[in-house]
């Protein structure tokens, strides 16, 4: 069976290349969430691997979609080939059922891991210098109008958190960090 996974950081990115690239390859069945690959403790990834069986491909637009480090990458991809399941990723245009792309996989990986490294230590430093030059405010607070009442329909059960944070047009985090702050505030 061709299987596919498609995944998007945040609720507002869209997921339609990812999709062409499921069509392209035939996928038969895909797994799709909008959750950041920060680790593999994703409920549409952690079905997808105990759902693939042997002699299943899965195929995926690139690998920053599958993974985010080397290490969760490298972890996948030797579940796949315990389970002898292929992996295929479009961008890369690598297919682990080969010894080139078993080879390339390994060198990809480490290469992204280098280059998100460095990006996040070139962040780090340009924060710095903003910082000190009282240029880096950092993010722009997020207020809610009549918080309490959104608050009450998600106590009340009316809403859960997933509801609730698209009807205010915020992340599931932001929620989080909006309701721990409410109920910091009313415990006062």
């Amino acid at each position: 069976m061709i299987l596919g996974y498609v995944r998007v950081s945040t609720v507002e990115q869209n997921e339609a290349r990812q999709l062409v690239t499921m069509e392209k390859y035939n996928v038969e069945k895909v797994f799709t969430e909008k959750v950041s690959a920060k680790d593999t403790n994703r409920p549409e990834l952690q079905e997808l691997l105990e759902y693939v069986r042997e002699g299943d491909t899965v195929v995926i637009h690139d690998f920053s979609r599958l993974a985010r480090s080397t290490k969760d990458l490298l972890d996948i991809v030797e579940l796949f080939e315990y389970k002898n399941v292929t992996l295929i990723s479009a961008k890369e245009n690598i297919d682990t059922s080969t010894p080139t792309g078993k080879l390339m996989l390994t060198m990809i990986g480490a290469i992204n891991e280098f280059e998100r490294t460095n990006l996040l230590e070139r962040q780090r430093e340009g924060i710095a210098i903003a910082k000190a030059e009282g240029k880096y405010k950092g993010r722009k607070e997020v207020k809610v109008d009549n918080f309490e009442e959104y608050y009450s329909k998600y106590k009340n059960r009316e809403l859960n958190k997933s509801q609730l944070a698209k009807e205010l047009g915020v992340s599931r985090p932001t929620l989080d960090k909006l309701i721990k702050e409410h109920e910091e505030n009313n415990a006062k």
